[in-house]
């Protein structure tokens, strides 16, 4: 029917498997994700869904037809034509079970993507397909209101004709056999010559008596039509219509037979709305990609561990090595200076005299601390304590008392330098230059 052999399933049924676990992830990723943007493989998967949903109905599987119908609005696809025709197929198979509320829903849902399509021809024909199902429940001024939208926008003879067809049934089931019998009749004029249109002249006229006409219009449907809904009311009308001379008892058995098939059919057509509404009310399966967040969730935080490990490993290894050259550098400072005898190899009491010396030796460390607000005393202190001086000696020389005088002033210059008292000499070392 659609392949390139006329009909050959197979190869149908094998593209659509294919093209459904090719496109598995995208579309599971759509799902969640809907501002993904659409793929081409989407596009030919819901194609596939499409014209294998088709085949399968006219095949008369309308369950299987149903699930590659529902595969197919789970495809995440941008393609609103496809998606208009598929929800047009699974409106049809409502239909013919009977539930003509879901129809209706249905067929909404496929004039709104004809509408985003900008296909205004096919939104039309959906309008009225959401009118007849209304027509069919019995709605007939819900209908003819919903119809009143095409008579305003749309010229087009055909839907014209397929809204006199609309009304007619309305009429029908609102018991208004004349107006049934006008409406129907003008459809007929229009040149909309489907069996529909006669067989509301064979119901409208049986349920008014004139049997002559219902016997008539109930003839001719059996002889055009071969669908068997159609086949079922004229064999109804017939039954109850037909004169004496007629074989009555051949035509109850007619009936009958028409009516075992329809109860196969539309056993079919319940299962398959049965999937659909099983589908309506489902939720999403998000167990995969809670799998997923799982996983990346455990490997950021491995990789957080490794890479934290790594950088405290890094970190420390780097400071041991600005330690050990700030040491040498100390090692190398002491060579050139007699730290026994500060008072003439710095010129200790002169603090001119002495900043020019200990910035040459200890790359402007003086005037680095300068810079950070620390007053002379501090700086002596400083000094004091990169030389390897030990705590009591350093009270001595900057006259301080110990330990108590002595530690309020280092807590003092750790904070302007923004450390600690027991990290002032490392933070001290870093101001140093590095070899």
């Amino acid at each position: 029917m659609y392949g390139v052999d006329e009909g050959d399933s197979a190869s149908l049924a094998q593209a659509y498997e294919t093209l459904q676990e090719h496109s598995a992830f995208s579309r599971q990723l759509s799902e969640v994700c809907p501002f993904v943007p659409c793929t081409s493989l989407l596009r030919t998967y819901s194609h596939a869904c499409y014209h294998y949903g088709k085949l399968l109905r006219a095949k008369d599987n309308p369950v299987e037809a149903m699930q590659v119908f529902i595969a197919a609005t789970h495809s995440h696809t941008r393609d609103y034509h496809i998606l208009g025709r598929v929800y047009n197929n699974i409106g049809d198979i409502c239909h013919l079970a009977g539930d003509f509320p879901l129809s209706y829903d249905m067929f909404e849902r496929s004039a709104e993507m004809y509408l985003i399509n900008g296909d205004t021809l096919l939104y039309y024909y959906c309008i009225n397909d959401m009118a007849f199902e209304l027509a069919q429940q019995g709605k007939k001024e819900e209908a003819i209101i919903l119809l009143s939208l095409l008579e305003t926008n749309c010229s087009n003879k055909y839907i014209f004709s397929k809204t006199l067809e609309t009304k007619a049934v309305a009429c029908l089931y609102s018991q208004q056999y004349d107006s049934a019998v006008y409406y129907a009749q003008r459809m007929i004029q229009e040149g909309n010559d489907e069996p529909t249109g006669y067989l509301v002249c064979a119901q409208a006229y049986s349920y008014a008596g004139i049997k002559d006409s219902s016997v008539c219009y109930a003839q001719h449907v059996l002889q055009v039509s071969h669908n068997l809904f159609h086949q079922n009311n004229a064999l109804y009308v017939l039954t109850n219509d037909a004169p004496e001379d007629k074989d009555v008892r051949q035509i109850a058995a007619d009936r009958a037979d028409t009516q075992k098939l329809i109860e196969i059919r539309h056993g079919k057509f319940s299962q398959a709305v049965q999937l659909l509404s099983q589908d309506l009310t489902r939720k999403p399966n998000m167990e995969w990609l809670y799998a997923i967040m799982c996983t990346i969730i455990i490997a950021s935080i491995v990789f957080s561990i490794l890479w934290k490990r790594r950088k405290t490993k890094m970190h420390a290894q780097f400071a041991s090595i600005a330690n050990q050259q700030a040491n040498n550098m100390i090692e190398s400072i002491k060579q050139h200076i007699d730290t026994t005898d500060i008072y003439s190899t710095l010129h200790w009491k002169n603090y001119a005299s002495m900043k020019k010396d200990v910035d040459l030796y200890m790359g402007s460390v003086v005037s680095k601390l300068e810079k950070r607000h620390l007053n002379e005393v501090e700086i002596r202190f400083c000094i004091l304590t990169l030389l390897d001086y030990r705590s009591r000696t350093i009270a001595k020389i900057i006259n301080y008392s110990y330990p108590s005088a002595l530690k309020t002033l280092k807590k003092r210059i750790s904070d302007k330098l923004g450390t600690t008292p027991p990290n002032l000499k490392d933070f001290l070392l870093h101001l140093l230059p590095q070899s």
